[in-house]
């Protein structure tokens, strides 16, 4: 295994588990304590992981907001096999917003670069991805956050309060009990209920994570989505998207 795909690998077990012991990261990844010890050293410089006595936890404390850098590496098969079936939606000629985030990034890195559709993303890093080869691209414009990476504010606004989308490709922080949609940040929030209701098909993408989640600020509903498309199957929570008249899509 290649080092980055070894770190990779700590993160995710990190985060999911609240954190990890260096003997259960060792032994689950068939290495040396040593080895987990140096890689627990890089992560925590990098703001990826927090070491601990023993082991490591996750950066980002409850009610807190992970970076964009630390959920681009968590669950990558999983998103891009969300992100593969997601772009058998793009219809030609269809207006299609980009939501800014890591799953919708690998949503993007998947779209058609024909120029078929017309590609619209409060994000400059999905911005550059979108516009290889022949994508036209529109940036909403705004304020970019730092820690996410995506762009908000009045101009941000202002732009979506005057467009409209075929299509929406929608990430969200947490999916909670009562099926409300969350994000840690009001201006994000606002900027996700805008493209909410500017779309004319609403598609959240999401890995199965999300689920019974919570976070700060409510930006829309399960009864706002048309479809889910996740990693893996969503059984016990299956009546909740029933009454949502949501369709769950499991990639494959």
């Amino acid at each position: 295994m290649l080092p980055a795909e070894r770190k990779r690998q700590i993160v995710e077990k990190v985060t999911e588990q609240g954190g990890q012991s260096v003997d259960e990261l060792a032994t689950g990844l068939d290495v040396s304590k040593a080895t987990i010890r140096r890689d627990l050293t890089d992560l925590e410089e990098r703001g990826l992981v927090e070491r601990s006595h023993g082991g490591a936890v996750p950066v980002m404390s409850v009610g807190g907001e992970q970076t964009y850098d630390q959920r681009e590496i968590q669950n990558l098969d999983g998103k891009r096999a969300i992100a593969d079936r997601a772009v058998e939606e793009i219809l030609d000629g269809s207006v299609v917003f980009f939501d800014s985030g890591t799953t919708t990034m690998e949503v993007a890195r998947a779209a058609p670069k024909d120029g078929s559709f017309l590609a619209v993303t409060n994000s400059p890093r999905l911005a550059v991805e979108l516009g290889k080869e022949e994508n036209e691209v529109k940036l909403t414009g705004g304020t970019l956050r730092r820690r996410t990476r995506a762009l908000v504010g009045p101009t941000a606004e202002s732009f979506m309060e005057r467009m409209n989308f075929d299509l929406l490709f929608l990430g969200t922080n947490a999916i909670q009990e009562d099926g409300s949609l969350t994000t840690p940040n009001e201006d994000e929030a606002r900027m996700k209920q805008l493209m909410v209701e500017r779309s004319k098909r609403v598609v959240l993408v999401s890995d199965t994570s999300k689920l019974s989640r919570q976070s700060f600020v409510q930006f829309a509903h399960l009864d706002d989505v048309d479809a889910f498309i996740t990693d893996a199957p969503v059984s016990e929570y299956r009546e909740r998207f029933e009454a949502a008249d949501v369709s769950v899509i499991v990639a494959e």
